[in-house]
């Protein structure tokens, strides 16, 4: 079965926010999984409303990483935030900024490196294979 997921990367003062997993201690991006019908850009707003309550428009590209041993297909997005406001869920019982340069050591690696590559200053989309 192939999955395809959208993850938010969303800076503020050259922070990245992080949100920790309520189902195993773990810090990762707000995003989740594209539902039938959505396209990745909706629903990394979704998502981002569900985990961690704010409203985020799309405004652009990161990357497209395939992970072919767990046939998924991620898309990371640069979000700014329009509104709403920050709150732990049952997605997430805690929510943090971070620099990249500081992230939390049981942070996904394969969201480490998304991190990297958005704040590495590129301007073209990645397409990159992650494990």
């Amino acid at each position: 079965m192939h999955t395809i997921g959208a993850f938010a990367i969303i800076d503020s003062g050259g922070k990245v926010l992080l949100c920790h997993r309520t189902d195993r201690d773990a810090w990762n991006l707000p995003g989740g999984r594209v539902e039938a019908a959505e396209t990745p850009w909706a629903a990394v707003v979704r998502e981002v409303e569900e985990e961690v309550g704010l409203l985020v428009k799309v405004i652009g590209a990161i990357g497209i990483y395939a992970i072919p041993v767990r046939s998924d297909l991620v898309f990371t997005f640069r979000c700014e935030v329009v509104g709403g406001s920050l709150h732990t869920t049952e997605e997430a019982d805690d929510i943090k900024w971070y620099l990249p340069s500081e992230l939390p050591i049981n942070t996904f690696s394969s969201h480490v490196e998304r991190i990297h590559d958005a704040y590495a200053g590129r301007s073209a989309v990645l397409l990159k294979t992650q494990e």
